[in-house]
């Protein structure tokens, strides 16, 4: 599978499953799938009041902070989590009560989830300012990287060369290649990783 540019513009747009906000559905599998029938998501939504998350049962969560001042998860049965847009990803069982607080303008962020016991993911931060390599692994179902500061991002794959704006993403197909990443001092990227099965290996 060829490297696939997906621009913020094109993004699918929908409601929450509780009705309170809208996504922007950045990839799913299987394509097209309803809320209720996917293996893996990945969206970014924008958070201005505080309300509860949409519960998936069955499903894992990480979600990480593109924009804003910030966010405080209550999470059932756990302390209180405070992210920001420094802050690494956090991972959570996506079927525990949460509810989120956010300071004044709210945030933009991003949220994988995958089915517990089909599939799993991985996500990290890649910081601005310097010059990175990632090596895409054979055996992952998806790898993908979205541009998540308010510069453009810069990749080279091969002799492909991609400019990333702010909330794009690329995909990157099967097969074991190097990219070498460019990045702006305020760009930075969040690396997506998806495998098949209960856990990573």
């Amino acid at each position: 599978m060829p490297f696939e540019v997906l621009r913020q513009s094109a993004y699918r747009r929908m409601k929450w499953k509780n009705g309170l906000g809208e996504t922007a559905e950045v990839a799913i599998y299987p394509p097209a799938a309803s809320l209720d029938a996917f293996d893996w998501r990945v969206s970014m939504a924008r958070v201005e009041a505080d309300g509860p998350f949409s519960p998936f049962a069955g499903f894992d969560r990480t979600l990480a902070v593109l924009s804003g001042s910030g966010i405080r998860l209550i999470l059932q049965g756990r302390a209180a989590v405070d992210l920001d847009g420094g802050s690494n990803p956090y991972s959570f069982p996506a079927d525990i009560a949460c509810t989120a607080s956010v300071g004044g303008g709210g945030i933009t962020d991003l949220n994988v989830m995958t089915r517990r016991g089909r599939c799993w993911h991985r996500v990290r931060r890649i910081a601005g300012g310097g010059f990175d390599v990632l090596d895409v692994v054979d055996g992952r179902l998806e790898t993908m990287l979205v541009a998540a500061g308010p510069e453009a991002a810069h990749i080279r794959c091969g002799s492909e060369q991609i400019v990333l704006a702010p909330l794009d993403a690329i995909r990157m197909g099967g097969g074991s290649r190097r990219c070498e990443i460019e990045i702006a001092p305020a760009a930075g990227l969040l690396l997506v990783e998806i495998g098949a099965g209960e856990l990573e290996p």
